[in-house]
């Protein structure tokens, strides 16, 4: 790993780990922020989910920032880190001379000086977006921007894995209640 790398392979597995080894999403996202923070030494991490009925981004999960930050107001999909469409990694390596941000003076208030937005992304449908804060700015290798591009994507078929379980759960449940009523003895 270089010196510009913070991501090596035993990170990213442990990343994964994180990822794969949970049985809900929130669980799932808060683990991951964590270990971002911990493990790459930045000063905050957030998994954010589209809601798309009023295209913005919805928190999911955070860790190491305030809950001034987290209340700013809303990550709305077309002015968050502006760029065609949000579809690539964006990389703000100093917040100050940058004018990408949404909310540029909360960023400042916060201690945020850099700035690593990647889409997560399935079937090429933006679903939500991984963001690493950093207190000094950071000048992210092209090598850390694709391992958090391959964290990013995974991030996605888990968060649809998840989707797709509690429907199944839902189901079962109908399932179960309707097969009660109709199995009940009448007397």
């Amino acid at each position: 790993m270089t010196d510009n790398n913070r991501i090596d392979i035993g990170v990213l597995k442990l990343l994964f780990d994180a990822v794969t080894g949970s049985n809900q999403v929130e669980t799932m996202a808060n683990r991951l922020t964590q270990l971002l923070v911990g493990t790459l030494g930045i000063k905050g991490a957030a998994v954010y989910m589209v809601n798309p009925e009023f295209e913005a981004l919805e928190l999911l999960a955070s860790s190491g920032l305030s809950i001034n930050y987290i209340n700013k107001g809303p990550v709305l999909v077309d002015k968050s880190i502006k760029l065609a469409s949000n579809r690539e990694p964006i990389v703000v390596s100093d917040v100050s001379k940058s004018n990408r941000l949404q909310y540029p003076e909360n960023a400042k208030a916060e201690g945020i000086q850099s700035i690593v937005s990647t889409p997560i992304s399935l079937h090429g449908v933006i679903i939500g977006a991984l963001r690493l804060y950093d207190a000094a700015p950071w000048e992210v290798s092209e090598h850390d921007v694709e391992y958090l591009s391959v964290l990013a994507q995974n991030l996605g078929i888990t968060m649809m894995y998840f989707r797709l379980a509690n429907a199944l759960l839902a189901v079962k449940d109908s399932v179960d209640a309707i097969h009660s009523v109709w199995l009940r003895p009448t007397y």
